[in-house]
């Protein structure tokens, strides 16, 4: 399922066979084809739960004329082919890319991808790290026919005047065609309004169209209040629809006053949690109803707000926070990295594609009220903070209409508080180490200042403690228990609301996650990071209801 609404309605659009023949031809893979689903995971077939190396997914589209090839997401490098011919190669698993191929014959055609998941230094941000690195095509493939124009996608930025509610609207056309075209792009959100333009294109031209609607009986988008409009955008040539394309967005704005965050003009107090796109038998491949259901624990544990850590997620899930109103904290992919894997020579330019890409391709979802990048990266050195500045600089670029962050290490030394437009902190009190909660929040608020952050909004975007499901011992209460684990999230979920200079909380984490055996093995029981509330099977521990508590009590 590619969306939770309809996209096309003039072009056809469908998804690719539900069943892949898939080899793997490195160490360690299996002895001959299988049949596998897709999406999905490698590592949900019995024979290849640990594989790493490269698989070859192949499977026959009956299509024609000019073809459009869209990968919602490839784990980790993707190299396609068609008929044997190279169509693209794509760098990252979390956001999407495409290809077309242009007056194939009408039939039956073979489209092959080449997936590697392997660590190596060709690849700065795909390493062994806190979570687990699968492969394979995790996210729906569209197969989908065009003529000779075609819209490529649309902004909508939602902004208050003294008139009401504006939409400015862009949308990128691009042309096929060796000839000069002229056609006419209608535009109609239902319920508000309609509006219409020509479109002059240049041979092989891709043009932005722009322009400003107001919509004085535009409801708003409130976190757990939340109002959807959907906007269409039609390609007519002498008369006729020639393409279209159909986006849902809603009207909110995000600012920042002082030390708090505002939507709409009023302030919110942020409670939730980090999730990881991990579900035990799916992998990262997590189907609808399994998004579903941890929103809905969310919702039932009291949370407004989720960090997508630490990478975009699935369009699907973001739909599923739009319509239930849940607010997103979405990041781009990298996490922990230090100032010498910083230096890789392919780091900016990966960092920069993946930022890139989730913020055109996500920008409408209303949930998203922040962007995120760099998580727990080398904030502390001159180099490290060089790449925070581009990236938030890039990010604001990218999207004026939302602030940026960095959720950054407790430790000393940052020297990008100034640049962040909300100031993020991950600590772990009570569980890495024994400073009371309050004298630490102190000290990185102090810190925090000095570096030019102190009346920005501060966010403490992890905090938490592990317990292995099921694993009990009242009477010592010792770590790893379900018993320590509510002791230490009681304390520090209590003494967090109570400081009035934060103006948020995420507790690590959600649910329990696999992470690579590289580096990890030692510091994470069974090979998971077990800090969540339930398990990878969504199996609550004791915590669940320690926090469903604290939660609705504020």
């Amino acid at each position: 399922m590619e969306r939770l609404f309809t996209t096309h309605r003039v072009r056809i659009s469908k998804e690719a066979a539900p069943l892949w023949q898939l080899t793997t031809p490195d160490e360690g893979g299996a002895e001959g084809p299988l049949l596998v689903p897709v999406p999905g995971v490698w590592e949900s077939q019995p024979t290849l739960r640990s594989y790493r190396g490269r698989g070859v997914y192949e499977t026959q589209v009956d299509c024609g004329g000019n073809v459009r090839f869209q990968f919602g997401g490839v784990s980790f490098r993707a190299l396609v082919r068609l008929d044997g011919q190279e169509l693209c190669r794509h760098y990252g698993a979390y956001t999407a890319f495409d290809a077309v191929a242009e007056a194939l014959p009408r039939g039956q055609h073979t489209l092959t991808v080449e997936v590697d998941n392997r660590f190596g230094e060709d690849s700065a941000l795909h390493l062994p790290n806190d979570y687990y690195a699968y492969g394979g095509i995790t996210r729906p493939v569209l197969v989908e026919e065009l003529g000779d124009a075609y819209i490529t996608r649309m902004q909508v930025a939602p902004a208050m005047t003294p008139e009401g509610w504006r939409a400015d609207i862009r949308v990128w056309v691009r042309s096929l065609s060796d000839a000069p075209g002229e056609y006419y792009l209608r535009l109609t959100m239902p319920e508000l309004c309609e509006q219409g333009m020509p479109v002059k294109l240049q041979p092989r031209q891709e043009k932005m169209v722009h322009c400003a609607v107001t919509c004085p009986d535009a409801v708003a988008w409130q976190p757990l209040q939340p109002k959807l409009y959907t906007l269409e955008a039609r390609l007519e040539k002498d008369g006729a629809p020639v393409d279209d394309l159909c986006d849902r967005f809603g009207f909110r704005r995000v600012q920042t006053e002082g030390r708090h965050i505002l939507i709409n003009g009023e302030r919110v107090l942020l409670k939730g949690f980090n999730r990881h796109e991990d579900w035990g038998s799916f992998g990262c491949a997590v189907p609808l109803s399994a998004m579903q259901q941890d929103l809905a624990m969310m919702l039932d544990l009291g949370c407004n707000c989720v960090r997508t850590c630490h990478y975009p997620n699935d369009p699907l899930f973001l739909d599923l926070c739009d319509e239930l109103g849940i607010l997103v904290w979405e990041e781009s992919h990298a996490r922990g990295l230090s100032e010498e894997r910083m230096r890789n020579p392919h780091f900016m330019e990966q960092s920069i594609l993946c930022t890139r890409e989730m913020v055109e391709q996500h920008y409408n979802h209303p949930a998203i009220f922040i962007w995120g990048c760099l998580n727990e990266c080398a904030d502390d050195t001159p180099y490290g903070a060089e790449c925070y500045r581009t990236l938030y600089g890039l990010l604001h670029e990218l999207d004026a209409s939302r602030p940026v962050t960095a959720a950054l290490l407790e430790r000393p030394g940052g020297l990008v508080y100034d640049a962040q437009d909300v100031v993020s902190i991950n600590i772990y009190p009570q569980w890495y180490h024994n400073r009371p909660i309050s004298r630490q929040i102190d000290a990185k608020r102090a810190e925090i200042a000095a570096g030019g952050g102190g009346e920005k909004p501060l966010i403490i975007s992890e905090i938490g403690a592990g317990a292995i499901y099921g694993y009990h011992d009242p009477l010592s209460r010792c770590k790893w228990t379900e018993e320590r684990q509510c002791d230490i999230l009681r304390e520090q979920i209590t003494t967090v609301l109570a400081e009035e200079a934060v103006c948020g909380i995420l507790l690590w984490q959600f649910a329990d996650c696999r992470v690579t055996e590289e580096e990890w093995f030692d510091k994470r029981p069974r090979t998971y990071n077990s800090k969540g509330v339930v398990d990878e099977y969504r199996r609550p521990k004791m915590s669940y209801a320690v926090v469903k508590e604290l939660f609705h009590r504020c």
